[in-house]
């Protein structure tokens, strides 16, 4: 197990995109298959050793809070109407994770979402976990084991995840510049902000998982804001690598997607391939799509 045991998850953002499920419930609150997305993400942060957790949150957001709080109510209702077996549902409240939560009080970005956690995290190094953004069917993901991993062995000052991208959706995302050729495991000579198809260094994408030393903090304190007056965590990225800071990506492996709940078009999507590998429902669920997609096709 790494001795990085902490993470920050950002859960601020308004959602906007998914309007109008996100009205009265968080993005991160909607179910993707059985579970809630967030829950996905922090069950891929404890596989990978992590124990303590701070979400950053913001307006509307305690049904987070109370989700992973533990529910004696519940559980004891369970028993008294002999419904034992569905404690195992509820199995993610009894693990020995601390959770702590945080306000991000003004929308201003993901940079200073991140930097909102400061007080909490102090000196220590720390992952940071995108509360929208599944990696993995089902988040049986090892990609924060490795960047942990590869943090500590390459004595990193940071470690990006990346995943490859088409090349007419670089525009969407932050794209790396390698330095030299892009193994597995590549150093950055630059992190791009959504550059144009013509303009874009590569085809790999940040895919929502980082690890860093304390000292993007004092980055992200002298980052100017840009665009809507919000800090961006790329800018502090860039001004680490060009201070000579040790900044390096490691690749989602092939077949391991990142499920990026961010509009309705991706989550369908992820709503659809969880559910259908789902070991109970998914077959009768794929049988059932089936049969529309034939009604369509002879209509």
């Amino acid at each position: 197990m790494s001795p990085i045991d902490l993470a920050v998850v950002p859960v601020a953002g308004a959602g906007t995109r998914l309007l109008p499920a996100t009205k009265s419930q968080p993005k991160e609150m909607l179910p993707v298959g059985r579970k809630p997305v967030v829950q996905y993400i922090v069950e891929e942060l404890v596989q990978s050793g992590v124990r303590r957790i701070l979400f950053v949150t913001g307006p509307g957001k305690t049904s987070i809070e109370n989700h992973f709080d533990v529910d004696a109510e519940l559980v004891q209702f369970l028993r008294e109407t002999g419904r034992e077996e569905l404690l195992e549902e509820l199995e993610f409240e009894r693990r020995s994770v601390e959770y702590c939560y945080t306000r991000q009080r003004r929308q201003l970005g993901l940079g200073h979402a991140v930097l909102t956690a400061r007080p909490f995290v102090g000196d220590q190094p720390f992952v940071v976990a995108l509360g929208d953004s599944i990696i993995g069917l089902h988040a049986q993901s090892l990609v924060v084991r490795r960047m942990l991993s590869t943090f500590e062995a390459e004595r990193a000052d940071a470690v990006i995840a990346f995943e490859e991208v088409p090349r007419e959706e670089v525009r969407q995302y932050g794209i790396a510049k390698p330095r030299g050729d892009a193994g597995a495991v590549f150093a950055l000579a630059d992190v791009v902000e959504k550059p144009t198809v013509e303009e874009a260094p590569s085809n790999l994408a940040v895919a929502a998982r980082y690890v860093f030393r304390p000292m993007i903090f004092d980055l992200l304190a002298k980052t100017t804001p840009g665009k809507g007056g919000e800090i961006q965590l790329t800018d502090a990225i860039r001004a680490l690598v060009q201070r000579g800071g040790k900044v390096l990506g490691v690749r989602l492996p092939p077949g391991e997607t990142r499920y990026d709940i961010g509009n309705f078009e991706s989550y369908y999507a992820a709503f659809c391939e969880f559910a259908l590998a789902d070991p109970k429902y998914g077959a009768r669920l794929r049988e059932h799509l089936r049969g529309l997609l034939s009604t369509d096709t002879k209509g």
